[in-house]
């Protein structure tokens, strides 16, 4: 059985950090794109980072420069690094993994930034 579990959200200050983490089991990560995807209320969720088994990455244009998405293969985990919080960073976020015609998702961690 596959799970993803995401753990690290919580309450932030703006211009703070956070490190997500994205538990996985049941598959072997180094072999799947790994992405983390968030959805704030009342919007569509999105593509916040990716992170290719090649090991290019790609980021969205909000979070560019303050968010960075690593891989431990090892630990078959991944992380997002978020630093520099804004108030529209609060959302939930989601880990997806995903290779060819396969995807898994997990649950979500709730991240808000409030001062």
């Amino acid at each position: 059985q596959v799970q993803l579990v995401e753990s690290g959200g919580g309450v932030v200050q703006p211009g703070g950090s956070l490190r997500l983490s994205c538990a996985v089991s049941g598959i072997t990560v180094s072999l799947y794109t790994m992405g983390w995807y968030r959805q704030a209320p009342g919007k569509q969720r999105e593509l916040v980072a990716s992170h290719t088994s090649g090991g290019t990455t790609n980021y969205a244009d909000s979070v560019k420069g303050r968010f960075t998405i690593s891989r431990d293969n090892a630990k078959n985990t991944v992380y997002l690094q978020m630093n520099s919080l804004k108030p529209e960073d609060t959302a939930v976020y989601s880990c997806r993994a995903s290779y060819f015609g396969s995807a898994y998702w997990g649950k979500g961690t709730l991240v808000t930034v409030s001062s």
